[in-house]
């Protein structure tokens, strides 16, 4: 089409209004290098997540993952330019509803990220009734369910407990007894669910009661986990199965450490995830083995090249927080390309159901029908890395989901 031509249909497309322009304007395509479909009409995508409060770290990570992918792809999804437009979800259920009703107002095409399993559990009822599609990258409660237009990259919060208990049951002594050790808040109880039906409710070992501590969102004070660790070392377990994660994990494994707890500790991967190994002493992290979805030492082709570019981009490893906002946009990328020239959110929200399996850094995956993931589950040791404590993964464990 030539520069005159454009601009006369633009001008005649005007009198449609903006949602009509935007529609016909996707009809006027070039392709790329690839011959696929390219569009200079941008698409609008919000971001809830944090950029304040205790779960910074984590947002931190599902930004930098979300935005490689678009550095990686012409910053663009579906053939289209990006605008991404990011919300900060806070610490609460509150801002995380201001978040998402920021968004709404600005006409996003979908949304993206959650940290909180809270937040994402108050959010659920206005993106439904909104009817813009949420491809949430972390957050993940098993009690959201029958939804509609939320979809989850990373995982439900009780398979990372549902994968490593097999694991433990057949390496505890079967006269042995195991600890159990998670906040009170909805991550941690899922944790804890998955993990107790998959060894076996009616076993012995994990007959103890659960040795709940308070939620802290931030660095713990120099008392906390005083009570819950005098508590463990009564019990003189013969393993750990330790929910916690970031400030909450470090503080909590060093203390542990000081106690004089030298036997087995166990835990789903958000225990050692980020921050948390490079603030542990190698002796603090000894005999620490997780479970999780994916390991930044995975050797497949699109981890090769994903990890590669992050470490380049930020010099550190990346997390399954940074991965599984990465797949989230992945995702986007092929459900607007599917969706094609009827682009809104319902017609993208039809195009998800359809995208298939994706090539992601954890191995192939591809949704189920509850929305969530089908996918492996690895096991990982901490241990040294020349200097620097890191998670390496020693074996697969499961395929949930």
């Amino acid at each position: 089409m030539s520069q005159m031509d454009r601009r006369q249909a633009l001008k005649i497309l005007g009198a449609l209004g903006a949602t009509g322009l935007a529609a016909a304007c996707s009809r006027l395509t070039n392709t790329n290098e690839s011959g696929e479909a390219v569009s200079d009409v941008p698409v609008r995508i919000g971001m809830i997540t944090a950029q304040s409060g205790s779960y910074k770290p984590v947002g931190d990570e599902m930004v930098r993952g979300f935005q490689l992918y678009l550095d990686l792809n012409d910053q663009r999804l579906g053939g289209h330019p990006v605008e991404l437009v990011i919300a900060d979800e806070g610490d609460t259920v509150e801002s995380g509803k201001a978040a998402l009703d920021g968004l709404l107002k600005q006409n996003v095409l979908a949304l993206t990220g959650v940290v909180n399993s809270s937040v994402m559990l108050g959010l659920r009822d206005a993106v439904e009734q909104g009817k813009v599609p949420l491809i949430g990258s972390n957050a993940s409660p098993s009690t959201l369910q029958s939804v509609v237009y939320i979809w989850r990259t990373s995982y439900v919060n009780d398979e990372a407990g549902r994968a490593l208990a097999p694991y433990m049951r057949e390496r505890v002594p079967a006269n042995g007894r195991v600890a159990i050790v998670a906040p009170r808040y909805d991550a941690g109880q899922d944790a804890v669910q998955g993990f107790r039906q998959s060894f076996g409710e009616s076993e012995d070992r994990i007959a103890d009661p659960v040795i709940w501590t308070k939620y802290i969102a931030g660095k713990p004070d120099r008392n906390a986990y005083a009570s819950e660790i005098d508590q463990l070392m009564d019990r003189n377990p013969d393993a750990l199965y330790c929910c916690l994660s970031g400030e909450a994990a470090v503080q909590f494994l060093k203390r542990l450490h000081a106690a004089g707890y030298r036997k087995a500790v166990y835990g789903p991967g958000f225990l050692t995830e980020g921050q948390v190994l490079g603030q542990l002493k190698p002796q603090e992290a000894r005999n620490i083995m997780t479970s999780l979805n994916y390991s930044a030492d995975l050797n497949n082709t699109s981890n090769r090249r994903f990890a590669s570019a992050f470490r380049k981009a930020h010099g550190s490893a990346p997390t399954t927080y940074a991965m599984a906002s990465y797949d989230a946009a992945q995702v986007l990328d092929k459900g607007i390309r599917i969706a094609g020239n009827d682009l809104d959110p319902l017609q993208l929200n039809l195009a998800l159901g359809k995208v298939g399996q994706v090539d992601s850094p954890r191995g192939p995956w591809q949704f189920n029908q509850p929305r969530t993931p089908q996918q492996k589950w690895y096991l990982r040791r901490v241990q040294l890395d020349g200097q620097v404590l890191s998670n390496v993964m020693i074996n697969e464990l499961a395929t949930l989901g």
